[in-house]
């Protein structure tokens, strides 16, 4: 049985029109046969049994009633969903119905599909059948299974997503007049259409730029209009600061200039006393620590959109990844136990059950105090659970198997191998330093210098996820201030969503829609905005978009999707985003009272750094003037997990040989701390030849300052904090 036509809308046409291939009535099928025989052997047996008539009868029954249950259930209902499922492509649609006293609907007009994939293997081959994956606009991607000839299926889809392009693009299709609405005019008066706007290169589109960002609040200037090919110097375009932290995307194609207008945004909140982070991919943004040089480009730039450009350098502040892999600059550290297991499972590349294993290992950790400061430590702490002696505490948490166990030691040996001791370890950086102004008011740059991003991108993205995390337990709520705390730039930022399991991405989106009531403003930079998930991409009200490339029909799909997301302007924004020239940008932003503000084709201002990498002793002089340098430096080793592991198996071993052998009062003092280096013989031989000491001050201050004490104090607050503190962001406040 066909799709009802009476479904369809007028002049609406069918393609394609099928229902599953008969592959999925194989199992009903055999279910089925298997049931009737299994019926058939109990009837035979239960006749030739020395039962009576009456058992026998009621038997025969019973076995009748299952038989009816089992095919009516997994045979007869089966054949029915099959039926009453239908796959249907028209000249306007993709339509999808299933079931029978639930009926699911799935409808996708052909001008939102962005993709179309098929899928099959080897059997589905023979079969002529296979899984088709369609990717609209802004949805995740549906699959289709068991679509009969789906090759064909796909071609023809695809014929009928251009067809209707073309259509789009080409006159109106006449369609079957509407009866009048009394309410239209009504509706017409109160929201702006297309045909009502002026046109873009018009005065009335230049005054409603003017007036649209004109702010009452204090604003940065992104550039001005551009008009007939040229900039409009009376036509500012600004971004409020009130706004910034309500998020912003930058996007374009490469080489389009995002690094550029990136630089020059940093820029001008450094000069508005906002913090800025940064990071550099390619080391083009350390020239803002260098003024800019004069050239003729930048002049004529400046001239056109009415820029006071002058060179200037910019107070920027140098960090590295690590110690020496990742760049020149202050190594950036946390350690193992404040990055928690949910972001480190995303670097490993873990599966949900050795995620939920790493988490166990961690509380373990947590809950016998033992500190997770390096990779060693972790990489400890597993083989003490996975050994002999540790089997039994590992029962206590619901158990690891010796295969995950594996795997995680060996991924956390490779990211030992590709600098992730450098980055794992102490002293572990506060992110509060970012806060920081300069001594003329300026807010200071960090710029995160990253030459070797490519050799592990995981390491680097969810490292700035961590960041923003820890930002975000540490600092109070503001609510809406004048300008933002700090505004944090995200480059790249297709590497921090690539492969990430559901819980990350929740966790992403969490942070961006928490973070806001903190201070903190959040810009991601990538190429389209299909880089970025939806819910993340929905928290985002600036949108700075560069031109756009269409060489495949990919990309043609994704330009349109990308179009249709702004609000309505006066501009063909396909044409647009297709023919802007480098610097040049498709910009709304939201204004000081929360509205969108008009959209308007923006150049940009030049910045007035240098726009080059700075020199290298540049940079080396700003990281050892650096008044961060002596606390972060250099690396401190001090006793953690592995120390305490290791203490413990020693001491284990030196029992080994009998009483005599074990019986020295070293570690069986020393079990008090659980630690080599702060035995009690030597307090005991601190406090035994302390007797002047006592003498100033008393026994309950002299306990109260004792290392032993302290540390207990230190792990004690420790352990509070993880319990009471430790956020849905998935990592701990420190």
């Amino acid at each position: 049985m066909g799709y009802p036509r009476t479904l369809l809308a007028p002049d609406e046409e069918i393609v394609v029109d099928s229902h599953p291939h008969w592959k999925a009535l194989i199992g009903p099928v055999i279910v089925a046969a298997l049931a009737v025989a299994a019926a058939v052997v109990a009837g035979m047996l239960v006749t030739g049994s020395d039962l009576t008539d009456t058992t026998q009868t009621v038997i025969g029954i019973a076995i009748g009633v299952i038989l009816a249950i089992v095919v009516i259930w997994w045979g007869i209902a089966p054949f029915i969903r099959w039926f009453t499922t239908h796959f249907v492509i028209t000249d306007r649609r993709v339509i999808f119905r299933t079931g029978v006293l639930t009926k699911t609907g799935i409808d996708i007009p052909l001008a939102r599909v962005n993709t179309v994939q098929f899928r099959h293997g080897l059997i589905d081959r023979m079969l002529r059948t296979g899984t088709l994956i369609i990717e609209s606009a802004s949805d995740d991607p549906l699959e289709f299974e068991d679509i009969p000839h789906v090759e064909r299926v796909h071609a023809q889809l695809y014929h009928q997503v251009f067809d209707t392009i073309d259509r789009e693009d080409g006159p109106a299709r006449p369609t079957t007049p509407l009866p009048p609405d009394p309410l239209a005019a009504r509706r017409a008066s109160s929201l702006p259409t297309l045909g009502s706007m002026s046109e873009p290169n018009g005065p009335d589109h230049a005054a409603a730029v003017a007036a649209g960002y004109t702010f009452d609040g204090p604003s940065i200037t992104l550039g001005a209009l551009v008009q007939g090919g040229a900039g409009n110097p009376a036509a500012q375009v600004r971004l409020p600061l009130a706004m910034m932290n309500r998020h912003g995307l930058i996007a374009g194609a490469t080489g389009t200039g995002k690094t550029r207008t990136l630089q020059g945004l940093a820029e001008s909140l450094s000069d508005a006393g906002v913090p800025v982070f940064v990071t550099d991919i390619k080391g083009e943004l350390s020239g803002m620590a260098v003024a800019g040089e004069a050239k003729d480009f930048i002049a004529t730039r400046a001239a056109d959109i009415g820029q006071e450009w002058e060179p200037r350098a910019y107070p920027v502040e140098f960090y590295a990844l690590g110690e020496a892999a990742a760049g020149t600059g202050l190594p950036l550290r946390t350690t193992v136990t404040d990055f928690g297991p949910l972001l480190l499972a995303k670097v490993l590349g873990l599966t949900d059950v050795q995620e939920s294993a790493l988490g166990l290992v961690f509380h373990w950790a947590d809950t016998n105090g033992l500190a997770l400061l390096d990779l060693k430590d972790l990489r400890a702490v597993i083989a003490h659970l996975t050994s002999d002696e540790g089997k039994a505490e590992l029962k206590t948490i619901g158990g690891v198997s010796t295969q995950t166990a594996g795997v995680l030691l060996r991924e956390i040996a490779n990211l030992q191998a590709q600098g992730g001791d450098e980055f794992f370890g102490e002293p572990a950086f506060d992110t509060t330093d970012l806060l920081r102004l300069a001594p003329d008011g300026r807010g200071i740059i960090s710029a995160l210098e990253l030459p070797r991003l490519l050799d592990h991108p995981q390491l680097f993205s969810t490292f700035l996820m961590w960041l923003l995390a820890d930002l975000f337990a540490d600092l109070p709520e503001v609510g809406d201030a004048d300008k933002p705390r700090l505004v944090f730039f995200f480059d790249e930022a297709h590497l921090l969503f690539a492969d990430a399991s559901k819980e990350f991405l929740a966790q992403v989106t969490q942070t961006v829609r928490l973070i806001r009531s903190k201070g903190v403003g959040v810009f991601f930079c990538t190429q389209t905005p299909k880089d970025v998930p939806a819910d993340v991409l929905g928290q985002l009200g600036s949108r700075i978009q560069h031109a756009l490339r269409a060489f495949t029909p990919d990309d043609a799909a994704a330009m349109r999707a990308t179009a249709r997301t702004f609000p309505n302007s006066p501009y063909d924004l396909e044409e647009v985003l297709t023919t802007m020239g480098i610097g040049e940008a498709v910009v709304t932003v939201l204004s000081d009272k929360g509205a969108p503000t008009p959209v308007a084709w923006t150049r940009l201002c030049a910045p007035r750094g240098l726009m080059d990498p700075a020199p290298a002793q540049v940079v080396a002089e700003a990281v050892v003037a650096s008044p961060l340098a002596p606390r972060y430096a250099t690396a401190v080793d001090r006793e953690s997990a592995y120390e305490m592991l290791t203490a413990r198996a020693a001491k284990a071993a030196s029992r080994e040989p009998g009483p005599s052998a074990g019986s020295s009062s070293g570690p069986s003092s020393g079990s008090s701390s659980g630690s080599p280096r702060g035995s009690s013989s030597g307090s005991s031989s601190k406090s035994s030849s302390g007797s002047s000491r006592r003498s100033e001050k008393s026994g309950v201050e002299q306990v109260l300052e004792s290392a032993p004490v302290r540390d207990f104090a230190r792990t004690a607050g420790r352990e509070i904090g993880r319990s009471i503190l430790r956020s849905v962001l998935g990592v701990l406040k420190r």
